[in-house]
């Protein structure tokens, strides 16, 4: 329903039918610039002088470009050739570092009271798990001040929506993204008693966020054993707003198109948009299921978090949390064992439908290792999985399924081998961690030699940027630039060994 009054209405809410016009219409090659856009009055206004006026799509583009401001991606200056990899990536911050606003009205725009940093391109706004990774770089080159302005962000975001969104836009409300906070609060810790009690609440607050059941399914399932795990989801079943004319299409087969469209979104909340992961065999997009698999990434985050808000709770003397999340998390962990590990020596995704593991490893395998949840037996195993079949050329491989979509063979991503990296490291299959670190940064130094430029995602078979997706390989880019910066430090010995910034 069009409510156009509400701060926090997505753009398809706030403009009703001049969205749906715009985006079905295919308007701007990018699904993502409208919905990012400024109107120029309030959107009241904007929508009594489009009101029940029939146009064709040069004079809807013209009322638009009337009546908006339109947006223009975070360019990065093109590097100096004699500069080196690590030089240009601690050039490149100021670049994407961004004071503090506040909200526009009749924009997607949320406020951020702090100082953050943006992944670059068509990403103009502060984001979740990318943040993370971008925080390793900004540690490392003078902007902590940043990084811990943006888990104050964070923090503020959960305290006034119950949850991280996504991104920074009312258009990302309805999910979160891979739940890193906990990994940004070990990060970048603070002694302050109070800081840490309202910490300890945050954590609490996105727990419950995830744990939280309805009616409609929600982010919790029920295993057989009456386990409970948790899966990717979406508070809402319609089109996304950055990609609505692309989700109508995708829907517009014989499938329930309400039970795509949750797909899709619940594909957006895992970070992994899209992948063969959540698509059956065949890799078609319109087969996208994301809410019936069980992902062996997203459990092993819930368990670091619940450890994490143990060790919290201890601290500040709550002994009752305490005892009741290092329960939670012993019960996550069992219940993975059981039912995410493969005998074939993998952590893997548990399909709804089908009632087994996925046949096939991802760099997914390697979270459980990240958090801690993999015994030394299952890491063994899985650290020869990723010698014998994820190690690629240039870095880890994401999957061993090529489909197009870009979180598929061939393409490798910073935060994939951020998380190999830190689990093979902590039980102790550190040379393999290191091949992993090595390669990617000969795969982006490579790349940066050809075009001055740091990308989103790389083919780490054949060397050069990725490819695939629903939007061009963008440039920038946040979370390349804070794990590449800390791989080169960290294997050349600067800063320790990590621990503390890992």
């Amino acid at each position: 329903m069009w409510m156009p009054d509400d701060p926090v209405l997505s753009p398809a809410d706030r403009y009703g039918p001049l969205f749906e016009a715009v985006q079905l219409r295919r308007l701007f090659a990018d699904g993502k610039t409208f919905v990012d856009a400024v109107p120029a009055m309030p959107a009241a206004e904007v929508m009594a002088r489009f009101a029940g006026t029939p146009r064709d799509d040069a004079d809807l583009r013209a009322f638009v470009e009337a009546h908006f401001a339109l947006p223009a991606s975070v360019a990065v200056h093109e590097a100096v050739r004699e500069e080196d990899l690590r030089g240009y990536i601690r050039s490149l911050w100021p670049e994407l570092i961004r004071p503090p606003h506040d909200a526009v009205p009749g924009t997607s725009l949320l406020p951020i009271d702090q100082p953050h940093a943006v992944p670059g391109g068509r990403f103009a706004e502060l984001y979740y798990w990318d943040s993370y990774f971008t925080m390793l770089g900004l540690v490392r080159d003078g902007h902590e001040s940043v990084a811990r302005g943006m888990v104050e962000a964070f923090t503020g975001l959960i305290e006034r929506f119950g949850h991280i969104p996504n991104g920074t836009r009312s258009y990302y409300l309805s999910r979160s993204q891979p739940p890193l906070y906990f990994a940004m609060l070990r990060l970048l810790p603070d002694a302050d008693p109070a800081v840490q009690a309202r910490r300890l609440a945050a954590m609490l607050a996105e727990h419950a966020y995830w744990m939280r059941e309805d009616a409609r399914g929600g982010r919790v399932f029920a295993m057989p054993d009456g386990a409970r795990l948790n899966r990717y989801w979406d508070d809402r079943d319609t089109p996304r707003d950055e990609s609505f004319a692309e989700d109508v299409a995708t829907a517009s087969g014989q499938r329930d198109p309400a039970d795509v469209f949750r797909a899709l979104r619940a594909g957006a909340e895992s970070g992994w948009d899209f992948s063969s992961r959540w698509l059956a065999e065949g890799g078609d997009l319109a087969t996208i299921r994301t809410h019936r698999i069980v992902p062996v990434d997203l459990n092993a985050f819930l368990y670091g978090l619940e450890v994490t808000i143990a060790e919290f709770a201890d601290a500040l003397c709550r002994d009752r949390v305490a005892a009741q999340f290092r329960k939670h998390a012993r019960r996550r962990r069992t219940a993975m064992h059981r039912w995410l590990w493969s005998p074939a020596g993998w952590y893997g995704d548990f399909d709804l439908e089908q009632g087994r593991l996925a046949d096939r490893p991802t760099a997914a395998t390697l979270a459980p290792l990240f958090t801690g949840v993999a015994t030394a037996g299952q890491a063994e195993a899985a650290a020869r999985i990723v010698a014998d079949r994820l190690l690629g050329p240039g870095g880890l491989r994401t999957t061993l399924v090529e489909t197009g979509e870009q979180w598929d063979w061939p393409n490798g991503w910073a935060p994939l081998q951020w998380i190999a990296f830190r689990g093979l490291r902590r039980y102790g299959h550190a040379a393999l961690a290191d091949t992993i670190a090595t390669r990617w940064i000969a795969t982006v130094d490579a790349e940066f030699r050809r075009s001055g430029a740091i990308h989103e995602k790389y083919d780490v078979e054949l060397g050069g940027r990725g490819a695939g997706g629903e939007y061009v390989p963008q440039v920038g880019f946040g979370w390349t630039n804070g794990v590449t910066a800390a791989f080169v430090d960290l294997l050349d010995g600067r800063n320790g060994d990590g621990e503390r910034r890992c």
